[in-house]
């Protein structure tokens, strides 16, 4: 007697190659894709052109387990190219744009792609570049007067293949941002962009009446996983080349979106444009944020100006995804008098377990700082090639990305930086998030990042690289003061930068690798005598 139950066959679940196909029937004559001009492409057009490069690709001999990498703007043909992929099972490699020649010939040879899909704008910078890899057998333009991509189009049939696929298979090999070291090659699979794309429809509170902005570079997995939530719900999304904030503010007060993504720096630029208080933003109902910390000086100005609410997202997105949020009601809550709550990240995410561990992976109270560790259905598989980075990410049945935080009673996270930015300094460890937080509570700053530079005495000293806001003036002195004032002693920077722009990846992130190798001249600052609050003795004194 079978005690099991009925068997489900394989392959009855919906793949992620099939959430456009869906949509389009839903929304045949609805818009897809809204682009900057007011210009828009359908559900029924774009799953047509996806049928029609699908079979293209097909003839070429690209298919599944094939790799398509992508060097180029966001556009809808950069997402006609990942959606593809989503049907027929091949992997997209997304290239971050503002990568160097060398660098790209890096991730070439690593990920050995058979396509390369790019902007004819980079056409000096991958002059040469099929000689150069082997594996590559067909590269394409997407525009420009030599662009051959709608050629290419032109090639496929206007016939709906099969989705070959199955949610266990790669979707796409993600290089991590490396804003503390080397790019990593993350393998990421179908279920793990599919959960994604669920977890955040129902996170980020979307709906099939939205038109949504998401600035997060559709090469970085936000702004995929952004784009993808639009066609596996059916909503709009406002398509830009790359984030502008004049344009962005422009849909914004013209109340034609009602929900943006942005990055802390990308909210700064906004608000520092001439006459962004003047209007009502009657529309805009969310605005969320996350990829960097903000903080609660900037935070508060942007709730005041676009009145509107506001969500915070934390995740370990090319690695695992969505991790916790800060819910329009938590940000509510804060500003009724719980106001320590917009310094935190908020609490788990849907289907997300999270610990906070010390090296042993052993849980710690609430309070104590340590590694984030989590579980959920939004972690890759590992580490292209590299399998012991793949065993160290991952302990126990827990993934760990070297973010340090601490969990408090209620079960909201408060971040302190990666644990490769920490700095000790004379055996005390020091979160450059806590300092970063409240050099930018000063009037004056608009971004700050604290970095350890090598200190003879004290093993590593803390320097801080500073921008200010448009017209301000402030000299390091008045900036230690303020610190002083809000941090122990050891944690006042030794040094201070004044700088006008920091170093950033695509998606906004501060790369503090590039400041540690800078070779600014820093104003000191007055060495904070030892005392009852600061390291009395060299590193590894203890």
């Amino acid at each position: 007697m079978d005690t099991h139950g009925p068997q489900r066959p394989d392959g009855l679940g919906i793949t992620l190659g099939e959430m456009l196909p869906l949509s389009a029937r839903r929304h045949p004559d609805k818009p897809a894709f809204l682009f900057p001009d007011g210009s828009a492409q359908t559900f029924a057009e774009t799953d047509a052109r996806v049928d029609r490069l699908v079979s293209a690709l097909a003839r070429q001999g690209v298919g599944r387990g094939d790799r398509v990498a992508l060097f180029a703007l966001d556009s809808h043909r950069y997402m006609e190219v990942v959606l593809a992929c989503a049907k027929t099972g091949a992997v997209f490699v997304p290239l971050n744009y503002r990568l160097t020649r060398p660098e790209v010939d890096v991730l070439l040879r690593r990920s050995e792609p058979v396509a390369l899909f790019s902007d004819a704008r980079y056409a000096g910078l991958l002059d040469g570049v099929t000689a150069a890899h082997p594996s590559l057998r067909l590269t394409i333009t997407f525009d420009g007067p030599d662009g051959d991509y709608e050629a290419l189009l032109a090639t496929g049939d206007d016939v709906v293949l099969p989705v070959v696929c199955r949610d266990g298979d790669p979707f796409a090999l993600a290089f991590t941002s490396g804003t503390t070291g080397l790019p990593k090659g993350v393998v990421q699979s179908q279920r793990m962009h599919k959960n994604m794309v669920t977890i955040c429809l129902n996170e980020y509170r979307m709906r099939e009446d939205d038109v949504r902005y998401c600035a997060a570079p559709t090469f970085h997995v936000s702004g995929v996983s952004g784009l993808l939530a639009g066609v596996t719900r059916g909503f709009t999304s406002l398509l830009l080349p790359q984030f502008d904030a004049a344009t962005v503010h422009r849909f914004m007060a013209e109340d034609r979106v009602n929900a943006v993504f942005l990055v802390p720096t990308m909210i700064s630029s906004i608000l520092q444009l001439d006459g962004v208080d003047a209007y009502d933003y009657d529309r805009l109902e969310l605005i969320t944020y996350g990829a960097a910390p903000i903080s609660p000086t900037l935070l508060r100005r942007a709730i005041d100006t676009f009145r509107c609410d506001f969500l915070q997202a934390f995740g370990a997105g090319t690695e695992a995804g969505l991790q916790s949020v800060l819910t329009p009601e938590d940000h509510r809550r804060a500003l009724a008098g719980r106001e320590e709550l917009l310094r935190s990240a908020g609490r788990p995410s849907l289907g997300v377990a999270m610990r906070i561990v010390d090296e042993e992976m052993r849980d710690l109270p609430p309070g104590a700082v340590g590694e984030v560790a989590t579980r959920s259905d939004m972690v890759m598989d590992g580490y292209l090639g590299m399998p012991e980075d793949t065993a160290r990410a991952f302990r126990d049945g827990w993934f760990r990305a070297g973010d340090m935080g601490y969990l408090d009673e209620e079960g909201y996270l408060y971040l302190h930086g990666r644990s490769k930015d920490m700095v000790i300094r004379g055996g005390e460890n020091i979160y450059p998030f806590e300092i970063e937080t409240v050099l930018a509570e000063h009037p004056a700053v608009a971004q700050a990042a604290v970095v350890g530079v090598p200190d003879e005495h004290w093993g590593e000293a803390v320097r801080a690289f500073v921008t200010l806001r448009t017209g301000a003036t402030v000299t390091a002195g008045e900036l230690a003061e303020h610190c002083r004032g809000r941090l122990a002693r050891y944690k006042v920077p030794r040094d201070l930068v004044l700088v006008d722009a920091m170093p950033t990846n695509a998606s906004g992130k501060i790369l503090k690798r590039e400041l540690r190798l800078w070779d600014l001249p820093a104003e000191p600052v007055e060495s904070p005598a030892p005392g009852p609050d600061a390291a009395a003795q060299p590193a590894g004194a203890r």
